[in-house]
């Protein structure tokens, strides 16, 4: 009896999964900064970047996804639109390494196996945790300890998806973070010469071009969501 209960649950299981449509996929792109230190602009790339996701489509308007992103990050006075941050001339790098669960919207319906919703526009949000260094103590004047700190951001984006051939698809996306943290540029106000005098919190912005490739038997959708 317990082997023909197992059995059905198997089968079960393996039914679903053929009979929906998933996604994985590796993006490659750039990171900019906006906080105390350095431009200030929402998307300028200055950092190579990327991402691997996997994706399950619920339906041809919504798919649900899971995201690793390596992040490198910095900034430079030097390129800073002011002449106050330019004579002030201060620099950093960090790294961010991010997990985040989320989903996408279809403005149109997409389905990877059908030659008319090849493509739509869509819209991304999530909820993330992410670890980077900060400055933990000035060991001498100039000199400084660093050690890993983990927080969390919600990342929202817009980005545009179209099939290339077969199960091969592409898309172009730009992924914003407001984060909660002031030190991601390692400025705070317990060590003087690191006290930026911010008047908000950091974000970190990743613009990319993903190649996906999608898999599993197409399923029967309900009409519209």
């Amino acid at each position: 009896m317990k082997n023909s209960i197992l059995f059905i649950v198997l089968v079960s299981i393996s039914s679903f999964l053929m009979g929906q449509v998933y996604e994985v996929g590796l993006t490659v792109g750039g990171t900019n900064f906006i906080g105390d230190i350095g431009r200030t602009n929402y998307i300028y790339p200055n950092k190579i970047a990327g991402n691997v996701f996997f994706k399950y489509n619920y339906n041809p308007r919504i798919a649900l996804k899971a995201t690793y992103s390596f992040l490198p990050i910095s900034g430079d006075d030097r390129n800073a639109e002011t002449d106050l941050k330019q004579n002030r001339g201060f620099n950093f790098n960090n790294t961010i390494h991010e997990l985040a669960v989320g989903m996408d919207f279809n403005f149109y319906e997409y389905d990877a196996y059908s030659e008319s919703k090849s493509w739509t526009p869509y819209i991304s949000i999530e909820l993330a945790g992410f670890s980077y260094n900060t400055v933990q103590d000035e060991i001498s004047p100039g000199v400084y300890s660093f050690t890993n700190k983990t927080s969390y951001t919600i990342p929202f984006g817009v980005g545009f998806k179209s099939r290339l051939f077969g199960k091969f698809a592409f898309s172009l996306q730009t992924t914003f973070r407001y984060t909660f943290e002031d030190d991601i540029d390692y400025s705070t106000n317990r060590i003087s010469a690191l006290n930026f005098e911010g008047t908000g919190n950091d974000w970190y912005v990743f613009t990319g071009f993903s190649l996906i490739y999608s898999f599993g038997r197409p399923p029967c959708y309900k009409k519209g969501l």
